[in-house]
């Protein structure tokens, strides 16, 4: 017996070195592959569990949720929050009686939002067959909601946010009217218009030093969210050609968060006093010691300036400083009187509404009142006096000769230089483009 085992061995053994060495190689990949597919095939046990595991849910704010569920799919029905609204109020409306109020309220870490509601935001609430609340979803605005998502007993909360598309865009026009037509017609918003006008507003008087022929450029921002506009951001970089002079403006963040413009020499546009205390009107009336009044037609010292404007244009503090008189009076109507330290005062005459009170600390620009015709007055305007030490001086020429702007100091001047740098080069990129494309157009007319 013995001796046939190692006779069928020694057969085999010559069988296999007869084989040819091509055929052994080819032999020997084949049982490999066959073992490695056994190896790796799941099992009937293993493919449950790969089937088990929930989906990711990919949250948008923008468009109605869908979320898989063992049972079904269960859709969003999103309700807007009404003036007098409160969230009980809501429950009832989509048949969620005070149960579901009190499980979502008591039992989620962040249901204190829901008790804040104003009208206008909106509420998505995920309701299974059984009439049982699974999932609210508190949209505060496009980019901010807070998802609610029943667990056992409890609800989990998720803060949802979205970043939107960022889009840095440019803007001009020429001037052949005024800037608020001027800009309206490049299509850029109000609210972009007022903050150009902000910012050179330490430099140009735009009711009285804006002519014809004047140019602005800015870079500004646009922000997108699922491919449609949902608003603008804050102008970066800002160019005002007037009368022939360049004025050029950078925004720049502080360290601390704050937010100034300054040329290119970090000198701030922002100067002690506005060159104009409203926006976008006409002067009626100069500064004239000599002037005829035009309601006792008697020569009477006209010691302001007079802005013609509409009814309810707001008013706003030229400069830093303090209210000392907020109040009423037969000629003057409503008016209010700031100090700027010891030295400087501005006057506020004829207000249709007073914004402030006596005694309150006012920021340049900030709103004291607005345009009316109280006291005496042929109609609608403001009557702005500007004096120092505490004789009247002519607004319009006096300011000249204020204490210039602040600088940037020259501790922080290499990280502001290095701020402004990529906006200056955006900045003159575009100018260049512009002016090639300008002179394109002249040799084209003229072929």
């Amino acid at each position: 017996m013995h001796g046939k085992q190692e006779k069928h061995k020694l057969d085999l053994n010559q069988v296999v070195a007869e084989f040819p060495r091509k055929h052994l190689i080819i032999a020997g990949a084949a049982i490999a592959f066959i073992f490695f597919c056994l190896l790796f095939m799941p099992g009937n046990n293993i493919q449950a569990k790969r089937t088990a595991v929930p989906l990711a849910i990919n949250i948008e704010t923008s468009a109605p949720l869908q979320v898989d569920t063992p049972s079904q799919l269960l859709d969003w029905k999103e309700v807007e929050v009404q003036k007098g609204d409160n969230l009980s109020k809501i429950f009832q409306r989509i048949s969620l009686n005070a149960s579901d109020v009190y499980d979502v309220v008591t039992n989620s870490t962040a249901s204190k939002d829901l008790l804040r509601l104003h009208p206008g935001q909106k509420l998505a609430f995920q309701i299974d067959d059984n009439g049982q609340l699974q999932a609210l979803k508190y949209v505060r605005n496009q980019l901010d909601s807070t998802l609610f998502e029943r667990s056992g007993d409890k609800f989990t909360t998720t803060q949802i946010q979205r970043e939107p598309e960022i889009k840095r865009t440019y803007s001009s026009a020429v001037i052949n009217s005024s800037l608020f037509n001027a800009a309206q017609k490049s299509g850029l918003p109000q609210n972009l218009i007022m903050e150009l006008a902000n910012i050179f507003g330490g430099v140009i008087d735009f009711i009285y030093d804006v002519r014809t022929g004047d140019t602005f450029t800015i870079l500004y921002e646009e922000r997108y969210l699922d491919g449609q506009k949902m608003g603008n951001g804050p102008i970066y970089a800002a160019q005002f050609t007037n009368r022939g002079k360049t004025y050029t403006a950078y925004r720049y963040t502080y360290p601390d968060g704050s937010v100034g413009y300054f040329n290119e020499d970090g000198v701030s546009m922002r100067k002690a006093f506005l060159r104009a205390p409203l926006d976008f009107t006409r002067i009626s009336s100069n500064f004239n010691l000599k002037r005829l009044h035009p309601i006792f037609k008697t020569a009477k010292p006209h010691r302001g300036i007079d802005y013609a404007a509409p009814t309810g244009t707001p008013i706003y503090a030229a400069g830093d400083g303090r209210v000392v008189k907020s109040g009423y009076s037969k000629a003057n109507g409503n008016y209010v009187v700031i100090n700027h330290g010891t030295k400087y005062t501005t006057k506020y005459l004829h207000l249709n509404k007073r914004a402030v009170r006596r005694g309150q600390k006012v920021k340049q620009r900030k709103i004291i009142g607005w345009v009316g015709s109280t006291g005496y007055a042929t109609g609608p305007h403001l009557h702005y006096e500007f004096l120092v030490n505490g004789v009247n001086r002519n607004p319009r020429t006096i300011l000249q000769k204020l204490p210039k702007a602040k600088s940037i100091n020259e501790s922080e001047k290499s990280r502001f230089l290095a701020q402004i740098g990529g906006l200056q080069l955006q900045m003159a990129a575009y100018n260049s483009h512009r002016n090639l494309a300008a002179t394109q157009l002249i040799d084209n007319t003229t072929l």
